[in-house]
């Protein structure tokens, strides 16, 4: 992955055999209940700190994010958020797990139409290929004959 995303769990900082496992942990800010939360994860001057840290707000749960581009990280978890407001939006469930899973799906399932899309390519890409294909090796028996 491109971030080398790995959450940060206090535990895992200070257990260095638990370090490489990809934890999170998350937290409920106190004024969450008089203020109202942004609709996707956005990072206060002080969200990155020097570890390389990052707080993000996925579906109103602020998480502690570890990884080597914070912009990256910010990028993904916009992405969950926006997938698990627009699950919200469809359905009548308020369980967040639920909500998470259901979104998790729809994550994979533009994955994987994504991965079918680049592994069969297009009717014009393979006409295109077969044509230079043919032209290569039109010089290479020309090159043969000739030298």
């Amino acid at each position: 992955m491109s971030g080398d995303l790995l959450m940060s769990d206090p535990l895992a900082e200070a257990d260095p055999l638990r370090s490489d496992m990809a934890t999170a942990s998350k937290q409920t800010p106190a004024d969450t209940l008089t203020k109202p939360v942004p609709a996707r994860p956005v990072a206060a001057p002080s969200a990155v700190n020097g570890s390389g840290s990052v707080r993000v707000e996925i579906f109103d749960q602020v998480y502690n994010l570890r990884g080597s581009d914070s912009e990256y990280i910010l990028k993904l978890a916009e992405y969950v958020d926006g997938k698990m407001r627009a699950v919200s939006e469809q359905t009548a469930t308020v369980d967040s797990v639920r909500l998470a899973v259901l979104a998790a799906l729809n994550i994979a399932d533009e994955y994987h139409l994504l991965k079918r899309r680049l592994q069969a390519p297009s009717p014009e890409v393979k006409q295109r290929a077969s044509k230079l294909s043919n032209a290569l090796d039109e010089v290479l028996q020309e090159n043969r004959l000739t030298g």
